[in-house]
């Protein structure tokens, strides 16, 4: 079975060093007053409550997702095999409804959505490491093939900062785990090569706040945080998190980043919480379950937890959690 280490372009195999990268994660309860701006420890306070959803239709793990018009779209994935399916979540029915399957089957890719449309991107499939970026539009249920990405990865992150989309990091099998960052223009359909971060980094999380694309986690520096410029094309590093994880998944609400679940000696269902204005981290109230490789979509201030893996649960989770922060 394919899981946590990087995918071999053949058929994939993933099984993720319990020490990876030599990040060791915290012993011991953090002290209730120590707040942390070094990433040594995170402060507890109030954390929100997690409740359970419609599952998705199918079980699959190193999926991505996106939100259009409240409707979340879960694309890709693998289940024994690379996926092409695509999936919507409608949270104010509870309900899923298959749509038009992608044109390339996938996994470990990203997505993020500009002016109602879904842009798949990366991954890896049968051909092996993949720059295809697919876009799909839900008022037609169609796809179409855009340029690709001129650095093919996996493992990446996807964010959208001004209506373009950029692609932060993944793995390339040359050079392993990548600091490269790109954006795509839907415009002109066209891509350009951006600063790169500091640290190479794959299996990570990105969110945006502010106009500003905070890079976390990820294997190899699994307690690393960046904060991306566009205007400015700089980045810089920020407050450690806590609980250093790779294949982890996060989501913005009120201006806080909230990074959940993941990999780092075990599974994880630890939830943190980053503050840009303060630039530390706090403590929430975890996932209901441990999982890594899922996906995320943010509707209406709820954070919504989709799929992944856990083998003394499944391979293969259709699991769905809500996530409602403080």
């Amino acid at each position: 079975m394919f899981r946590r280490s990087s995918i071999v372009p053949a058929f994939i195999a993933l099984t993720l060093s319990s020490a990876a990268s030599g990040c060791s994660s915290l012993s011991g309860p953090a002290p209730a007053n120590h707040v942390v701006t070094t990433g040594v420890r995170a402060l507890p306070d109030a954390g929100g409550r997690w409740t359970a959803k419609a599952p998705m239709p199918t079980g699959r793990f190193g999926l991505a997702a996106g939100v259009i018009n409240g409707i979340i779209y879960a694309v890709g994935g693998f289940n024994g095999d690379p996926l092409n399916t695509l999936e919507a979540y409608d949270p104010s029915t509870n309900t899923w409804t298959t749509k038009a399957p992608m044109p390339t089957a996938r996994y470990l890719l990203a997505a993020g959505a500009i002016n109602g449309i879904l842009y798949a991107v990366g991954g890896s499939g049968g051909p092996g490491v993949l720059g295809t970026v697919e876009a799909y539009d839900p008022t037609t249920d169609t796809w179409s093939t855009k340029a690709s990405m001129p650095t093919a990865r996996t493992e990446l992150a996807v964010d959208v900062v001004d209506g373009k989309l950029y692609a932060i990091g993944g793995t390339d099998f040359v050079n392993g785990c990548v600091k490269t960052v790109e954006a795509y223009d839907p415009d002109s359909n066209s891509w350009s090569t951006k600063a790169p971060m500091a640290i190479k980094r794959c299996k990570l999380s990105t969110g945006v706040i502010d106009g500003k694309l905070y890079a976390v986690g990820g294997g190899g520096t699994e307690h690393w945080v960046e904060a991306y410029d566009p205007g400015t094309n700089t980045w810089t590093t920020k407050s450690r998190m806590p609980t250093g994880r790779q294949l982890l998944a996060g989501g913005v609400v009120g201006g806080r980043f909230y990074a959940f679940d993941g990999f780092n000696t075990g599974y994880s269902k630890t939830n943190e919480a980053y503050n840009p204005a303060t630039d530390s981290w706090t403590e929430k109230t975890n996932a209901p379950i441990k999982r890594d490789s899922l996906a995320a979509g943010v509707v209406n201030g709820v954070i919504y937890a989709i799929g992944g893996a856990n083998h003394s649960i499944g391979p293969t989770l259709q699991t769905v959690e809500a996530y409602n922060p403080p």
